[in-house]
């Protein structure tokens, strides 16, 4: 989402599964990731929850571990290492810092804990809601650290919740590079105290053609550089050497030979100000640029790029709390390559073309590792010609948006819209996909939408992985509510698990076609077609051959199928069966086998007359371990008392059931709330739930208003 908007892992360690023979999704990091929900820990654990504006909605995985004063988490190494960047967040208002363990004994030093950077309101996004709880900090161990170590973390005062930690082996400083001006040499002030601004003006003066050093140390700048052209400026590594402003480079155009790389920038944006530079390169670096190995931090934006870029390469960086976008290419883009990034806790896209004035062309996003963005998409590409995104791995978007979007969303004029043809190739998807509050429905983890002119490029999405998706894992629309068509579009070579509803949602007109699409745990139905306005024309699916597991279509177009799988609710009182998907074995009249889930005792499901035995099924969009069952019919006293013969049974796939519980009779009785309790035995985990009626004595067929499964 381009930053002047006006928008109408699972727990352990964070591993992708790649499609059969293809390139591996994501980066290549020099940190392991460990989730904090998988470490030992005194304090409690939080989510998994997929809600807007809640703190685990916006966690990786969606779960975290809160820690009050004295609590701690501990970590297992998972590899030789001697720095940790660790993502938490502190309640609004408050800063503290953490103690730091190494196999049990206590460091001299402590690990900054700050609100300062969190909570941001963009009161004129609409649909946003204050986000942006996390935040990451740093610390050099002052030690090795192997495999199997434990490294703990306690809180001292202040409530700290505690979502990852990267663990890395932090490689010495650099040393000079020979023939390099260095900036200490023209008067920079490496302990951070003096302002440094002009002396990195005169070391790349003096160093036209050649290398900027930053030594290690904290150096201050406090206005942007401006007219860096054909140099270099390089850093000690971005663990040694950091520059403190939030707009390092701000300039509208540039010869180009800009290189920038080995050092950090961490800036003091606190808010997000749409109308102030605060990036780290603001406009143009010129053509045959290139940033490689930076550390952005604490930054509206990372790179928004404007002007001649050309050829530029981004790569092997980290853009970590960024108020808005990660990175934009703002129009004009040709020839860029952003490859083998991570990028965590972005305010808005965590990367975005957006063609505003002249189209981006034949450029790539292609093996960054995204996580949590959240506020927009993990990659939007809003039109361009001849643009691919590749082998990215993207988890945890958050509200108002999609793991990738293909969108025609103009935003401002003149904008080009999507042309030639886009690829999309070799991309796994994790927990992707939100809710979004200005439709009142969800988007699907990868979105193709006309929402300002059809789409009519060609769009090829191929060697596709989506896995627990809350919603959808494929979705057509028009968002702009104009009914523009979404055509030529291929998806060939995708594999679906766990998607909370369904595996396509489309809601434009126009056609796409299918291949090779696998599915399995769908959550309610395998298509939901449904175009927007409901006038505009139908969606075309074709079966191009290999394609299983979601054959079916949700076939009540004024209700959205709720989510199941990929959408838990940790509450352990919750009833698992309402509003799920129910089938029977037959229904009279009215009372279809819904209304056993519906939450209304009142109404109810009844089976065929005189037919026993009759079967009632419901899906509960995973595999559960139910524990207790709880019959209803409805409590009027109009209802006597009966006893029905129930057998329970369960499955994990739709197809192979056992034996639950055998038959039995169970009483109902309006004198007592006519419920009756079914205890499941304790090694029962089933994904679809069925009752099988084989007697009634009150009534020739099965009958319950309501089905409630509990995981206690």
């Amino acid at each position: 989402m381009p930053v002047l908007t006006v928008v109408a892992l699972s727990a352990g360690l964070l591993t992708a599964t790649t499609p059969t023979a293809h390139a591996a999704p994501g980066a290549t990091l020099p940190f392991t990731s460990v989730e904090a929900e998988s470490a030992t820990t005194t304090g409690a654990k939080i989510g998994p929850d997929y809600t807007q504006g809640t703190l685990a909605s916006e966690a990786s995985g969606r779960q975290a571990v809160r820690l009050t004063s004295g609590q701690r988490v501990e970590f297992t190494v998972p590899r030789a290492a001697n720095a940790v960047n660790l993502a938490y967040s502190v309640p609004d208002g408050q800063s503290g810092s953490l103690d730091v363990y190494v196999n049990g004994t206590k460091l001299a030093r402590t690990l900054a804990v700050t609100s300062k950077y969190s909570y941001i309101d963009t009161s004129w996004i609409p649909g946003a809601k204050q986000h942006h709880f996390f935040d990451n900090t740093r610390l050099l161990l002052g030690q090795n650290v192997q495999a199997g170590d434990k490294v703990a973390f306690q809180a001292t005062g202040t409530q700290v919740t505690v979502d990852v930690a990267d663990f890395e082996q932090v490689a010495a400083a650099a040393t000079q590079p020979a023939g390099s001006v260095s900036v200490t040499s023209k008067g920079a002030d490496p302990g951070g105290n003096g302002d440094s601004t002009q002396a990195f003006r005169d070391a790349i003066s003096a160093a036209q053609g050649g290398v900027v050093w930053i030594p290690p140390g904290d150096y201050k700048l406090t206005s942007a550089l401006s007219g860096v052209q054909n140099v270099t400026l390089q850093g000690a590594g971005s663990w040694h050497t950091v520059v403190h402003t939030s707009r390092f480079i701000d300039q509208s155009s540039s010869s180009g030979g800009v290189h920038i790389k080995d050092f950090a920038v961490i800036g003091e944006v606190t808010e997000r100000v749409d109308s102030n530079p605060d990036n780290f390169v603001n406009g143009a670096l010129g053509p045959g640029s290139s940033v490689s190995g930076m550390w952005l931090q604490h930054l509206k934006v990372g790179l928004w790029l404007m002007g001649n870029n050309d050829n530029l390469v981004v790569e092997n960086n980290r853009f970590l709390d960024t108020t808005a976008d990660g990175l934009n290419l703002n129009g004009n883009a040709r020839g860029v390559r952003v490859r083998n990034n991570f990028l965590r806790n972005q305010g808005d896209d965590a990367l975005a073309m957006w063609s505003l004035y002249a189209p981006d062309s034949n450029s790539s996003f292609e093996n960054n590792t995204i996580s949590q963005p959240n506020l927009a998409n993990g990659i939007a590409i809003y039109g361009g010609t001849d643009i691919a995104v590749k082998n990215n791995l993207i988890s945890d978007t958050n509200a108002l948006g999609s793991g990738i979007a293909i969108s025609n969303q103009k935003f401002l004029d003149p904008f080009s819209p999507l042309a030639g043809t886009i690829t999309v190739d070799g991309n796994t998807l994790v927990r992707t996909g939100a809710m979004n509050p200005n439709w009142n429905h969800p988007m699907g983890a990868l979105r193709v939408d006309s929402y300002d002119s059809a789409v009519n490029a060609t769009v090829n999405i191929t060697n596709t992985t989506i896995t627990d998706s809350p919603y959808s894992a494929f979705e057509f629309v028009s968002g702009g509510g104009q009914g523009y068509p979404v055509r030529n579009v291929t998806v060939d070579g995708a594999t679906v698990r766990n998607t909370g509803t369904v595996v396509v949602q489309a809601e434009a007109q126009g056609a796409a076609t299918f291949r090779n699409v696998t599915a399995t745990s769908v959550g309610t139905a395998g298509v939901y077609n449904c175009p927007y306005p409901a006038s505009s024309g139908t969606f075309t699916l074709t079966d191009g051959g290999g394609n299983s597991g979601w054959s079916s279509t949700w076939s009540d177009c004024s209700t959205w199928p709720q989510p199941g799988q990929g959408n838990p609710d940790p509450d352990p009182t919750r009833n698992l069966a309402k509003g799920r998907p129910a089938t029977a074995t037959g229904s009279q009249d009215v009372y279809t086998p819904g209304k056993a889930v519906d939450g209304d005792a009142n109404s109810y499901w009844e089976s065929t007359n005189n037919a026993f035995p009759q079967s009632w099924t419901v899906d509960l969009g995973s595999a559960t371990a139910v524990r207790r069952l709880v019959l209803k019919l409805p409590p009027s006293a109009a209802w006597g008392a009966r006893t029905q013969t129930v057998t329970v049974l369960g499955s994990t796939d739709g197809s192979a059931w056992s034996t639950v519980v055998g038959a039995t009779g169970y009483r109902f009785d309006p004198a007592t709330g006519n419920t009756a309790t079914v205890t499941l035995p304790s090694g029962t985990n089933l994904r679809h739930l069925r009752l099988t009626v084989s007697a009634n004595t009150g009534w020739p067929a099965g009958q319950f208003s309501e089905v409630e499964a509990y995981l206690s």
